[in-house]
């Protein structure tokens, strides 16, 4: 087949499981990360589009301009531990003018049984998507389009999964001096509440911030906070709500397509997300290697190369392992072969 021809048929007419491959790519992350201090992660991302065939467009705030665009805007769960990072899942958000519109709809390719649903709903479809599946995950953590979802917190909470959520200024928490918003309760903040500590590695050394934890929720069960972050610069503030089953101490954990169609979407997404994680299990594992000898500097997913071959992930059985290789491989080579734009 030509490859004028190849793209177009691979996300839209081949027969293959997208949704298969994602829960094979979410096996091959957690195998090749650990599950060690693992932190689930939800963000959403926005494309922008011309137009409005493509599925999910219409104007609507996307980070990724900071400010209201026609966009495509799409939900993704990342994992994270202490060796590296990777897509899992992701989720397209329908608008409702996608979502009520029949014959949208059915020009796209969406299926009859996807509804309209939040992006914190569908940060919940697959928050528990990994977690039935047995990722070892203990913490989830979102911006405040998911702190401020009840049932995100809540589901969270009956699974005894720990949490830190941000959350609005406005928001309002009860703690021991009463319900206040959290602005106010950081006004009401001693000097001697507020802690250092660093938010993780920056381009230019540690990413230090100062951090206060206030109690809220007493007559809850578990152990509930409001946590505050200040800018050593800026002053400004930020605020997270924070749940563990358990008493923890404060530490600071915290290319281009044109796909159009639904399937489209979803088997570009996917095979984009298998190329990142083949990446990054191998800069996790040459950072394994290169931290036996002193002085050397640990690689990036960028300086890896994508045609590097696939080293075998011992504790597989052989059926696993050749499978996962090959889904690896595979994910490599579409970061090539299909990242370039074209119209599916």
């Amino acid at each position: 087949m030509a490859a004028r021809h190849l793209r177009p048929h691979l996300m839209s007419r081949a027969s293959w499981d997208h949704d298969g491959v994602r829960d094979d790519l979410r096996d091959y992350v957690v195998a090749g990360l650990g599950g060690q201090n693992a932190v689930l992660v939800v963000d959403e991302t926005g494309d922008l589009k011309k137009g409005t065939a493509t599925v999910g467009v219409q104007r609507q705030y996307t980070g990724t301009a900071g400010r209201v665009e026609n966009a495509q805007v799409a939900v993704y769960l990342t994992y994270a531990t202490d060796a590296g990072h990777a897509f899992i899942d992701r989720e397209l958000y329908l608008p409702r003018s996608w979502a009520d519109n029949t014959d949208r709809r059915a020009a796209a390719g969406v299926p009859d049984e996807v509804a309209f649903a939040t992006k914190p709903a569908l940060a919940r479809q697959m928050i528990a998507r990994a977690l039935d599946a047995g990722v070892p995950a203990c913490w989830v953590t979102g911006d405040e389009v998911y702190g401020a979802d009840p049932s995100l917190r809540g589901e969270l909470e009956a699974r005894r999964i720990g949490y830190v959520l941000a959350v609005g200024s406005d928001r309002r928490v009860v703690t021991g001096a009463g319900t206040m918003r959290a602005d106010q309760v950081a006004k009401t903040l001693p000097r001697g509440a507020w802690q250092q500590r660093s938010a993780g590695a920056g381009a230019k050394g540690p990413r230090l911030y100062d951090w206060a934890l206030v109690d809220i929720d007493a007559d809850q069960p578990g152990h509930r906070w409001l946590l505050v972050r200040r800018n050593h610069t800026t002053r400004e503030l930020a605020y997270y709500r924070c749940y563990s089953p358990q008493p923890v101490p404060l530490s600071a954990r915290l290319d281009e397509h044109q796909v159009r169609r639904w399937t489209s979407w979803h088997r570009w997404t996917i095979l984009s997300m298998l190329a990142h994680a083949f990446l990054a299990v191998l800069a996790a594992t040459e950072r394994s290697k290169r931290s036996e000898h002193a002085g050397a500097i640990p690689m990036t997913c960028n300086e890896i190369q994508p045609q590097r071959p696939v080293r075998r992930m011992y504790g597989q059985d052989a059926d696993r392992r050749a499978r996962t290789e090959r889904l690896a491989r595979s994910g490599a080579h579409a970061a090539q072969a299909f990242m370039a734009p074209a119209r599916w």
